[in-house]
């Protein structure tokens, strides 16, 4: 006859088998990882989410990855998701750190920066100021004496919205220069050029990766790159530096989940980027998709970020731009 101790101690254990851990339940197998991207397809954040999603599966044996573009409130929606997702490895976001810093300066959201489980920084992507080809404006000089006509004489498009890298370049091009454009905020890159190459738009503000394929192309001119010295792919375009305004501006484009995620699977995908990013065939592909590459893993992409947000508040503190979009 079984004991009451007995009969404890077999529950215990049946409950054990009933609900296996996480490292018994072998993830990632089980159903896809959904890779949550807060803007809409074709943009560099895109890009760099499937490419990932692309060598990924290398690295993690039983692995499918679903790539899903969340779009709206400036990346809010996307990062939301992200934040607010169940800890269990299969949700990750791919983000523009800047966008989530300043979005939670200017108004409430459902996440803390600090807080989400850091993955890897893949990209560091300077900003930049471009054109239609057949623009009559040719130099950072040209932006600015049209600038300086009259308040909002031109238009300049920001492709990531109000509090983005993008807008955030045209807040310090305007500083420098002592000109005030006409803002209109976009919700993703290709929106942005597409009103730039339709003639809606003087002038777009968006990153270097994210232009030199229609640089290439002939269809636009980069009037500077905000960057501190020219990137070698674009190397003929000056840095608005040189063109005499101390203009500095990108994007830093990784992987994060959210908070709380266990350790054993916080370090498997720490282990799998920090092998593609080391990978000549991904960093090949990542040459030939224009991805100026910025690799950092865990701790030191969350220093990074942190160092960044600390920055834009006292940004935000001695100019709000939320409240002059």
């Amino acid at each position: 006859m079984l004991t009451r101790r007995a009969l404890a101690g077999a529950a215990l254990a049946g409950a054990a088998f009933a609900r296996p851990t996480l490292a018994q339940a072998a993830w990632p197998a089980g159903r896809p990882i959904e890779v949550i991207v807060p803007y809409p397809p074709s943009g560099g954040i895109d890009i760099v989410a499937r490419l990932l999603a692309k060598y990924l599966p290398q690295q993690l044996p039983g692995a499918n990855f679903v790539v899903a573009n969340r779009v709206g409130a400036g990346g809010q929606i996307g990062n939301e998701a992200v934040f607010n997702a169940r800890p269990d490895g299969y949700t990750l976001g791919t983000v523009a750190t800047l966008s989530f810093i300043t979005k939670a300066l200017e108004r409430p959201v459902r996440w803390k920066t600090e807080d989400f489980t850091y993955i890897a920084n893949v990209v560091d992507d300077p900003g930049a100021l471009w054109v239609r080809a057949d623009s009559p404006l040719r130099t950072i000089a040209d932006l600015r004496e049209a600038a300086a006509k009259q308040a909002e004489a031109v238009s300049i498009g920001t492709a990531a919205g109000t509090s983005s890298d993008d807008h955030l370049l045209l807040l310090a091009f305007e500083a420098a220069a002592g000109v005030k454009a006409l803002h209109v905020p976009y919700n993703g890159t290709s929106l942005a050029i597409r009103d730039l190459l339709g003639g809606q738009l003087d002038v777009a503000s968006y990153n270097v990766s994210e232009g030199l394929s229609l640089l290439r192309e002939g269809r636009t001119r980069c009037l500077g790159q905000a960057a501190p010295q020219r990137w070698s792919a674009m190397a003929e375009v000056p840095t608005i530096r040189e063109q005499g305004l101390d203009v500095l501006g990108g994007s830093a484009r990784g992987f994060v989940a959210p908070p709380g995620l266990p350790a054993e699977i916080t370090e498997r995908l720490l282990a799998a980027f920090e092998t593609i990013l080391k990978d000549p065939a991904f960093l090949a592909e990542a040459e030939r998709l224009n991805l100026p590459m910025r690799p950092l893993l865990g701790a030191a992409y969350k220093e990074a970020v942190l160092k960044e947000a600390a920055s834009a508040k006292a940004l935000y503190e001695r100019s709000p731009w939320a409240t002059n979009p």
